[in-house]
C-alpha cells in the first residue's frame, strides 16, 4: 500500500457510523430523522465527498446489497466518479476462526477469502476480518493463527491487507491479538488499531497499553473515536492527543478511518472528528 503524507488525505470515513442512513442494513428500521432520506451504499462515496471533502472510505460489509460482481462493479464505478477510493472493508461475520469445530473455522476461513475477493473486485487494499466468539472455546491463539494464517496466504496471493480490530472486549483482545499476529508472522496480517474500543471495557492503563501494542503492529488503518459506550452503560472518554502520539511513536503511516460512535447526530460528530484529526496530524 502506498500511503499518502497529507493529513487531510490520510483521513477516511467509516459507513458504519451511518447505518441508520444507508438502506438495506439491519438497522434500517430504526432510521428515525434518516427515514426521507436514506441512500445506498453506492451513494456514499458522494456523500463523504460532498460533505465533509475527504476522498477515502470504507464500507461495513452488512451494508452491501449482493456480492455479485456486476454490483460489486457498480460500487467501484460509483466510487470512482466521484473520485473517492477504498482503503478497506469492515467485514463483520459469524463464524470463530478459534472455534473447537474444525467445520466453522472452515467456515469462518472461506467468509474471509469471499470478503478478500470482494475487496479484489471494488479496489479496497485491505479488509477487517472480525474474530466473533466461539461457544464451545474460549479464545485459542494456536487455532486463531492457524485459520488467519490461511487467510492471510490468500491475502498474499490476491494483494490485500489483512487486518485485526481490537473490537469485542473478549475474542478481541488487543493483546490475544497481538499474539496471534506475532504467531502468524505475516506482512499481510496487521493490527487495526481502534482508539476507543478497549477503553470501553477496560480500566485506562490496560486499554492504552492495549492501543500501543495494536499500534506496533498497525500497518494501513485504524479507528478515531472520541468516545465509546461499553456494555454496562460505560461511556469512555478518549485522549486524542495521547492516542495520536502513539500512532507516531510508532511510525504509523496508514489512513485514520473515522467511526463516530457516539450519541447524536453521526454528520455533526464525524465533522468534529475530521476537525481534531486534522490537528493532532498537523
Amino acid at each position: 500500500m502506498h500511503f499518502p503524507a497529507a493529513a487531510r488525505e490520510r483521513i477516511a470515513i467509516a459507513s458504519y457510523p451511518f447505518r441508520n442512513l444507508i438502506a438495506g442494513t439491519p438497522e434500517e428500521a430504526n432510521a428515525g430523522a434518516f427515514a426521507s432520506y436514506r441512500i445506498e451504499l453506492k451513494a456514499f462515496a458522494g456523500y463523504v465527498s460532498q460533505k465533509f471533502n475527504i476522498k477515502k472510505i470504507e464500507p461495513w460489509s452488512p451494508q452491501f446489497r449482493s456480492l455479485d460482481k456486476a454490483y460489486l462493479e457498480e460500487l467501484r464505478a460509483a466510487a470512482a466518479k466521484e473520485g473517492v477510493a477504498f482503503v478497506d472493508i469492515a467485514v463483520d461475520g459469524e463464524y470463530s476462526p478459534y472455534a473447537a469445530d474444525s467445520a466453522e473455522r472452515e467456515r469462518a476461513v472461506a467468509l474471509s477469502k469471499q470478503w478478500i475477493d470482494v475487496a479484489v473486485t471494488i479496489g479496497s487494499p485491505s479488509v477487517r476480518t472480525h474474530i466473533p466468539a466461539a461457544k464451545d472455546s474460549k479464545p485459542d491463539v494456536e487455532r486463531t493463527a492457524e485459520s488467519l494464517k490461511r487467510v492471510a496466504e490468500y491475502g498474499a496471493a490476491k494483494n490485500v491487507v489483512v487486518h485485526l480490530e481490537n473490537d469485542d472486549a473478549v475474542s478481541e483482545d488487543p493483546f490475544f491479538i497481538v499474539k496471534v499476529i506475532e504467531k502468524v508472522s505475516s506482512p499481510w496480517l496487521h493490527a487495526l488499531p481502534d482508539f476507543g474500543n478497549s477503553l470501553a471495557a477496560h480500566d485506562d492503563e490496560y486499554a492504552y497499553k492495549g492501543v500501543d501494542a495494536m499500534f506496533a503492529n498497525a500497518y494501513g488503518i485504524s479507528h478515531v473515536k472520541e468516545t465509546e459506550v461499553g456494555e454496562k452503560g460505560k461511556i469512555a472518554h478518549v485522549d486524542l492527543p495521547r492516542t495520536f502520539e502513539i500512532a507516531k511513536r510508532h511510525g504509523y503511516k496508514g489512513y485514520f478511518s473515522m467511526e463516530w460512535d457516539s450519541p447524536g447526530d453521526p454528520y455533526v460528530g464525524t465533522l468534529g472528528l475530521i476537525e481534531k484529526t486534522l490537528k493532532n496530524l498537523a
